[in-house]
């Protein structure tokens, strides 16, 4: 503990805690459920609890994935990849997605879940999902440690060029967050979050002085 009595760790000496804190603290996290296809195309499904948007002009949104798996080599392939919204509903098939299937094999068939065709990528949609992005892939990074030191953990970004939102979801044009049951990861190997509307408030951000 330090002087503050606060718990306190350094990352590289260890944690000392039954489950690594970190991913519960930064969160819950939105799911990167993402799908893709090779260059032989064949389907990918995968989800990434590494996921987040980071710019809104034009629209970059990115995953992180551990170690160089089939969506990661198929985005680097094809330079095209589709994030599908995770719901409350679809959270089972989801979690079915992220099965180590052999390679080739189909996470769409093994999960039940409908392939649509993208409208300006030839990666898949999840027909079942409300809402989707196409995206064009803009950078994969290798990430680094503090010294400069590679790390087997590539980041994915990709440019939206393409988004479905389903017509319920959108009232007097204002897309309804808590609407869509989005289904949010936290930390320990089963925990996931959802949101609801009664935990809404609303803050007005402040006049520039």
């Amino acid at each position: 503990m330090s002087t503050d009595e606060r718990y306190y760790y350094e990352p590289a000496k260890g944690h000392g805690l039954p489950h690594d804190p970190l991913n519960a603290i930064v969160g819950p996290r939105p799911i990167g459920w993402i799908s893709s296809r090779n260059a032989a195309g064949q389907r990918n499904l995968a989800p990434y609890s590494f996921f987040n948007c980071f710019n809104y002009r034009p629209p970059i949104i990115g995953f992180a994935s551990s170690g160089w798996k089939d969506s990661v080599a198929n985005i680097v392939e094809t330079g095209e990849f589709v994030w599908n919204l995770t719901t409350r509903p679809l959270a089972v098939k989801m979690n079915e997605s992220s099965a180590s299937l052999e390679h080739g094999a189909d996470e769409f068939d093994f999960a039940g879940l409908t392939p649509q065709p993208g409208t300006r990528v030839a990666a898949d949609r999840v027909l079942e999902s409300p809402v989707n992005f196409e995206c064009k892939l803009t950078q994969c990074i290798q990430l680094k440690t503090a010294a400069g030191g590679d790390i087997d953990t590539w980041l994915v970004l990709g440019e939206v060029v393409a988004v479905h939102i389903a017509p319920h979801l959108l009232v007097d044009g204002i897309y309804q967050t808590a609407l869509a049951e989005p289904v949010l990861r936290a930390g320990g190997p089963s925990a996931y979050y959802g949101i609801s509307e009664d935990l809404r408030f609303d803050l007005i951000r402040p006049d520039a002085r």
